[in-house]
């Protein structure tokens, strides 16, 4: 199970889980280890059986150990129960339930197809390794990313409005192929009116890639009929209001289960203290500028004790990244344990919860 769990951290974090597999001969030795590269692509388990497959190996009598109860919905990929069944696997041992009501069921579609199932192994590092996905399954809401782009002295802009671009083309790159694995991406309309931006995901030679996420706005004004933001597919959806929780309830009911939300520091501090940010990425350039668009507004900390406190987080390709010139910052809300010893979750919202 350590391995599964290790597997599963190589994964991006967003829609879905972070999920690894290791399947066991009956006597013991480590045959293959699977885990999920992200949306759309084969889930932990069936990434093992499609390994053994491919080497040849025969996977009747043996025991697949997994980070997560195996799915039992048919969605972008088939169900991982029915593959495990169908592969002649006689034993899953699985760390947590999949509290996805979508995808739950798979233990017992396994017991009645007579595989053995035992669960609950290393059960705390699971749900401790998804946890903020598991808060977003309960509130009902997309899991949501937070991206800045910013220069040493946490600015986002130069004193005229200019920003482009404080990041090295290679942290542009990676943001676009974030952009790619997203459901949505959503901005102000500060910044929509001020920026005009495409919100399109692009390749290296600036054309549009084959997967492009919801192109969303969130505030009262309108969106402009020549806005660069309304493309020709008609991929838009303005979300007239500047509470988080509403938005996320509309982007939800719109589909979203990934949004990244890129700015401007209104939107970025609004979804901060609201404890909607599930994961932060902050392309860091080596860059001063002394004035111009802090990245943050303010938060309503007024004292250090009440500070958002942060994880480095090791999954996604590692918590930090050197990209050209950038550093490629990676963080989760951090658990802080109280006097009481009961543990809490930084910027954790509930689902009633919100501005």
């Amino acid at each position: 199970m350590d391995v599964a769990l290790a597997a599963a951290a190589q994964g991006p974090r967003g829609a879905n889980p972070l999920v690894g597999a290791v399947v066991l001969a009956p006597d013991g030795t480590h045959l293959v280890t699977g885990h999920h590269r992200g949306a759309g692509t084969a889930h932990a388990e069936a990434d093992a059986i499609e390994q053994a497959a491919a080497a040849g190996l025969d996977l009747r009598g043996t025991t697949m150990v997994v980070s997560l109860e195996p799915c039992n919905h048919c969605g972008r990929t088939g169900p991982c129960a029915q593959a495990i069944i169908d592969a002649g696997i006689a034993e899953v041992v699985y760390a947590v339930d999949d509290p996805h009501d979508p995808a739950a069921g798979g233990a017992a579609t396994l017991r009645s197809a007579g595989v053995r199932v035992r669960s609950g192994l290393r059960g705390a590092g699971a749900l401790e390794l998804n946890r903020r996905w598991f808060d977003a399954v309960a509130a009902r809401r997309p899991f949501v990313t937070l991206h800045i782009a910013q220069t040493l002295d946490s600015r986002i802009a130069a004193s005229d409005g200019t920003s482009q671009w404080i990041s090295s083309p290679e942290s542009l790159a990676d943001n676009h192929a974030l952009r790619g694995r997203i459901d949505a991406i959503l901005v102000g309309t500060q910044t929509l009116l001020v920026d005009n931006p495409r919100l399109t995901a692009r390749n290296a030679d600036g054309e549009p890639a084959g997967k492009q996420p919801l192109r969303a706005v969130m505030g009262y004004r309108g969106i402009p009929a020549g806005a660069a933001i309304n493309g020709d597919d008609g991929n838009v959806l303005h979300l007239p209001t500047r509470d988080p929780r509403e938005a996320l309830d509309q982007l939800f009911d719109a589909g979203v289960r990934h949004l990244m939300v890129e700015g401007g520091s209104r939107i970025l501090s609004a979804f901060l203290a609201a404890g909607f940010v599930d994961e932060l990425i902050v392309y860091l350039a080596p860059t001063l500028l002394g004035a111009g668009t802090p990245a943050l507004e303010d938060l309503g900390i007024t004292t250090l004790a009440d500070a958002q406190l942060w994880d480095w987080d090791p999954s996604s390709g590692g918590a930090v990244q050197v990209l050209g010139r950038d550093l490629r910052l990676h963080l989760s809300p951090a658990t802080t344990i109280s006097s009481d010893s009961t543990p809490h979750r930084t910027g954790v919202a509930t689902a009633a919860g919100g501005n």
